[in-house]
């Protein structure tokens, strides 16, 4: 488990609201399980999310968490990069505030667990990386989908709090 991890399921239990009851607990999942694809033992494809999903779909987890990790803070992007579109194409993306909301815990945390804006997530994962890894360019090119659902997931939170 990274650092990161233990934030993540604290930046979603502030998000609740922005979700129905039933995803409020999927998401807390999804944010526990969502960069299991690191792990050596499961590692297999080349691609954190691909991997992560494909063995939490061996293990039995739901059809919708395997997905919801698969595709999690635009995954399509890296996976194209790495030429693995076909593998990710297995699950379907989710187009929902828990979704949006699992991408906004993990683009506004840092590696060692830290809270960040995404403007600083990302210059963070720029300096990590060589400019031209699948990482670099994928992130850069995602950039408008990573914005737009850290903003819907804003929205539905301040909708939230006036309710």
């Amino acid at each position: 488990m990274t650092r990161s991890v233990p934030v993540h399921v604290a930046a979603c239990g502030s998000v609740p609201p922005a979700v129905t009851d039933d995803g409020r607990e999927l998401l807390v999942v999804a944010a526990w399980l969502h960069d299991i694809g690191y792990s050596p033992a499961v590692r297999d494809a080349g691609s954190q999310q691909v991997d992560g999903a494909a063995h939490l779909e061996r293990e039995g987890y739901p059809e919708r968490l395997c997905a919801l990790v698969a595709h999690h803070s635009a995954a399509s992007y890296e996976v194209a990069e790495r030429g693995l579109g076909d593998r990710l194409a297995r699950w379907e993306r989710e187009r929902s505030p828990v979704a949006d909301a699992l991408w906004t815990a993990d683009m506004t945390t840092g590696p060692g667990g830290q809270r960040m804006s995404y403007p600083e997530r990302l210059d963070e994962i720029l300096e990590r990386y060589e400019p031209d890894s699948a990482v670099a360019r994928a992130m850069t090119t995602a950039r408008t989908s990573i914005e737009a659902a850290i903003d819907r997931t804003t929205r539905h939170l301040e909708r939230a709090r006036l309710s």
